[in-house]
């Protein structure tokens, strides 16, 4: 038998149509298909539910949804050391590798065990202030952002990897993202694409009031340190976009390598390169 939980995202228009189409695909077959309460109740599928489904036993997690969704589900599961496969129905999808047209054929292919697991590097992100000890804020897949927030003047951003300095910064903010992330905000901020099998980090400036700040990339195990000085207090640091916090001036960013990988879904007719060129509409 088969656990499979399926989270539906219940902002996504499409989502009561997928999730019916995985219920009825795997309907009779050895197959246990299960969800999170609330969202059960939500699409009336309660006799799927769990409600406390972080701890149930999981073969394979099914998100439905965009990138966001499936993000947000690595970082539920993670030290669950669960596989999560995207449903896409969100707008780019470098993620989620099934498209509405090929549900079925996909879920088949799970139940055949015909797909492969990719690890996607995560890092962890600390705050430190003062004389404190470091407190953990969360991980994140693609991203870690120390930014201001609202119309709050540019930061003034002081750069350590691995205990140098390397750069003072006066930008909008910085970004911490892992090659995974290179196709997220450090993208739109002039960041290169970064193949993720190469185990890097990228830091990538934003808005820099400077000639001579280039987003730099360094090694997968480097600690990144970043201080923080502003006259305002509307600083906050963010996690794959979706998780934020507010920090202070003089608050130190510590970002890491997480001890553990997101383990995601993918299957043999589709790659990276082929997935840039379609979802950021390059000419073959």
């Amino acid at each position: 038998m088969l656990n499979v939980a399926v989270f539906p995202n219940i902002d996504k228009e499409n989502a009561p149509m997928v999730l019916k189409r995985i219920v009825d695909f795997y309907e009779g077959r050895d197959v246990h298909v299960l969800m999170p309460m609330d969202g059960a109740k939500f699409f009336d599928y309660e006799k799927y539910g769990v409600d406390d489904i972080e701890n149930y036993p999981i073969d394979m997690a099914l998100s439905i949804g965009g990138d966001g969704t499936l993000l947000g589900i690595c970082r539920r599961l993670y030290e669950r050391d669960i596989p999560v496969c995207g449903i896409n129905i969100g707008t780019f999808g470098f993620l989620a590798d099934i498209e509405l047209p090929e549900i079925e054929s996909k879920l088949e292919k799970i139940i055949q065990g015909q797909y492969y697991i990719e690890e996607r590097m995560l890092v962890s992100g600390f705050v430190k202030s003062g004389d404190d000890d470091e407190h953990f804020l969360g991980h994140a897949i693609n991203d870690v952002v120390v930014t201001k927030s609202g119309a709050a003047r540019m930061l003034h951003l002081g750069l350590m990897v691995d205990g140098c300095r390397v750069m003072d910064y006066k930008a909008d903010g910085l970004i911490v993202s892992t090659a995974t992330g290179s196709t997220a905000d450090s993208l739109s901020a002039g960041g290169p694409l970064i193949n993720p099998k190469i185990k890097v980090l990228l830091l990538t400036p934003i808005c820099p009031h400077t000639f001579n700040a280039r987003p730099m990339v360094i090694d997968e195990n480097d600690e990144v340190r970043i201080s923080v000085a502003a006259f305002h207090q509307d600083i906050i640091v963010t996690f794959d976009g979706q998780e934020t916090f507010k920090i202070k001036p003089g608050d130190k960013v510590i970002v890491r390598k997480a001890p553990l990988p997101a383990k995601i879904v993918k299957f043999d007719d589709k790659n990276y390169y082929q997935t840039i060129r379609t979802k950021l509409l390059y000419n073959a």
